[in-house]
């Protein structure tokens, strides 16, 4: 699975953050949400999903 967002439709809400905290991170500056890393962690594609689901902008999106 790619996870990839769209940081100019990024709100800076959390949700994300929340729901998978070792996925997604926020920026300092604005709040705006970034993949911590490229490979998603084993057994997390569930969360992923989720934080996809959640998002208020949709700024995530999946290919799977």
């Amino acid at each position: 699975m790619k996870v990839l967002i769209d940081q100019d439709t990024c709100v800076a809400s959390g949700q994300c953050v929340l729901t998978a905290a070792d996925v997604f991170d926020q920026r300092d500056e604005d709040g705006i949400a970034v993949l911590l890393d490229a490979t998603l962690p084993a057994g997390r594609a569930d969360d992923v999903r989720q934080a996809a689901a959640v998002c208020p902008a949709r700024a995530i999106r999946l290919e799977e």
